[in-house]
């Protein structure tokens, strides 16, 4: 197990580029699959998650190039719809997330799609049923296994269908979208995800030649096209690295460009932290923040407590909410933290509260921060990364405080964030890795 060795109080300086979309990434990898032809994807993020997803592709047959670090090509002309009943794909499949996505293609151009129960972050219920139901309204078969907790739909006739999701679920819009651009006819999707992320694949799956009407929106209309050709996708910089670095810079008073970050795909994330009181400028498509000694949380205009909530799009992300509940910690003025979607994601505040954070967990979703105003700095402690998100929040904690901080797990950081201690060393972090 893998550690960071902290030492915070310092104040870092400098030009930072964002990595690859890490949510984007996922999807448009398995989509992939829906075609013989070659894909060319380029800002491809090296972490964990996505170079896992890429490795089980290569066990299903899928050829892959890398031309450059951060380009891949993949020709998925002879895939191995077999393997996925294999106990080495139960294994890596259910280690990965991810892994979800390859159903949907699979099924759309092979007709079967297999997948053990998906592994990912320990951070509450996070079921799977929006996927499986919206296969099924395509005329697939499903089956669960549950004393092996295998998934499986199977369908040789596919037929477009109007469906209203139960959920806005990113990865389920997704699966759906990509099973239905291959099947006959017309599939509506009502209360589609409308994330960049799904913008995105919707956008790559029209230039593989598929027909998607609606992007950007929450009904999503797809006719069905015989098959898709290859094509060459770039994907966005990754908006929840760059809100963790908005962050950072706040809390540790330093002044910090963020290079290219496709400004206009970041939605409400810029006005949310201003709201929190932390200044930045926006230059061409960069966001500088300048260094601040204070920032004051903002009320609501009848002078209540401001509540940060997160919603679907073009509602806050919910993977910022650990970011945005940290970086409170040093405000001026008070906040509820509203975690909605996931009843386990709040429950690293502890150790914010062992560095001497005043947060009051009110329930699994709910926290209230009393904010120091920087008068006090956070205590240097020895913890342990729970999950990506809250892992970079505690990372961002410990660069903070007076002193020396112990971060174990980090393999989960990895799995987010592409070298996250070399960067910020880069621009006067003091990280060290060891093991």
């Amino acid at each position: 197990m893998a550690t960071f060795e902290i030492i915070g109080g310092n104040r870092l300086s400098g030009d930072i580029y964002p990595q690859g979309a890490k949510n984007e990434a996922l999807q448009v990898i398995c989509a992939v699959l829906l075609t013989p032809e070659k894909v060319t994807i380029k800002n491809i993020p090296d972490i964990r998650d996505v170079n896992k997803l890429i490795e089980l592709l290569e066990c299903l047959g899928v050829e892959v190039e890398r031309p450059e670090p951060s380009t891949c090509v993949f020709k998925a002309t002879n895939v191995n719809a077999e393997y996925m009943l294999t106990e080495e794909y139960k294994q890596k499949a259910a280690s990965l997330r991810g892994s979800i996505m390859v159903v949907g293609p699979m099924l759309a151009r092979f007709g079967v799609g297999y997948i053990p129960r998906p592994g990912g972050d320990k951070i509450g219920r996070r079921r799977l049923d929006t996927h499986f139901v919206g296969f099924q309204k395509l005329g697939a078969i499903f089956d669960f296994d549950s004393k092996e907790n295998f998934f499986k739909v199977e369908a040789h006739n596919l037929k477009g269908s109007y469906m209203l999701l139960d959920e806005a679920s990113v990865t389920g819009t997704a699966n759906i979208l990509m099973a239905a651009v291959l099947t006959p006819g017309k599939t509506t999707i009502f209360n589609a995800a409308c994330e960049p992320y799904v913008q995105q694949l919707c956008k790559m799956l029209v230039s593989m030649g598929a027909k998607i009407w609606g992007i950007g929106s929450n009904l999503l209309t797809i006719e069905g096209v015989e098959s898709l050709g290859g094509c060459t996708h770039t994907i966005l910089p990754d908006m929840i690295e760059i809100g963790s670095f908005i962050g950072l810079a706040a809390m540790t008073r330093s002044e910090i460009t963020i290079k290219n970050v496709s400004y206009e795909n970041l939605g409400i994330i810029p006005d949310a932290f201003s709201r929190l009181g932390i200044k930045m400028e926006r230059i061409n498509d960069d966001i500088h923040i300048p260094q601040q000694d204070n920032y004051e949380i903002d009320t609501f205009i009848d002078g209540s407590i401001m509540t940060i909530a997160d919603a679907p799009w073009p509602g806050l992300t919910p993977d910022l909410l650990s970011v945005f509940l940290v970086v409170a910690t040093q405000a001026k003025g008070s906040v509820l933290i509203h975690q909605k979607m996931f009843e386990s994601r709040l429950f690293f505040v502890d150790k914010l509260i062992d560095m001497g954070a005043q947060i009051i967990l009110c329930d699994p979703h709910r926290a209230t921060v009393i904010g120091h105003n920087q008068q006090m700095q956070l205590r240097p402690t020895t913890m342990s990364s729970p999950d990506i998100r809250a892992g970079v929040a505690l990372l961002i904690a410990a660069l903070s405080a007076d002193g020396k901080s112990v971060i174990h797990n980090i393999e989960q950081i990895d799995r987010g964030y592409q070298d996250i201690d070399q960067r910020l060393n880069a621009i006067g972090a003091n990280i060290k890795r060891i093991g």
